[in-house]
C-alpha cells in the first residue's frame, strides 16, 4: 500500500478474471481438509468464519477481512462457520 492522498493509501493494479458471490448458513457450515481451488482473494462480507491451517493455526474473519487463498496444493485448510449469521462471500479469482 502506498499513500494515494485524501487520507488514504492504495495497493498496485492486481490482475483478477472476475468476482464469485457465495451465501452460506454459517452455523452448518463445515467443509473438512480442502484446498484453495485457483489463487483468489477471499472478502467476508457479513457472518465469520474460522480457518484452521495444516500447522495447526486457527484464524476468525469476520465483516471487512481480506484472505489471499493460496494453498493450492498440499494439505490445505479446514473452514468452520462460527456464529448464527448467515456468511456472505466475495471471491475475486486472480490471473495467473
Amino acid at each position: 500500500m502506498k499513500p494515494a492522498g485524501n487520507a488514504s493509501s492504495m495497493s498496485e493494479l492486481i490482475a483478477a478474471k472476475g468476482v464469485i458471490f457465495r451465501a452460506t448458513r454459517s452455523g452448518e457450515y463445515l467443509i473438512d481438509w480442502h484446498t484453495a481451488p485457483r489463487r483468489q482473494f477471499v472478502v467476508n462480507l457479513t457472518g465469520e468464519v474460522e480457518i484452521e491451517v495444516s500447522d495447526g493455526e486457527t484464524r476468525r474473519f469476520g465483516p471487512g477481512s481480506i484472505l489471499l487463498a493460496e494453498d493450492t496444493t498440499g494439505k490445505g485448510h479446514i473452514s468452520r462457520g462460527i456464529g448464527n449469521d448467515e456468511r456472505r462471500t466475495l471471491f475475486i479469482p486472480l490471473s495467473d
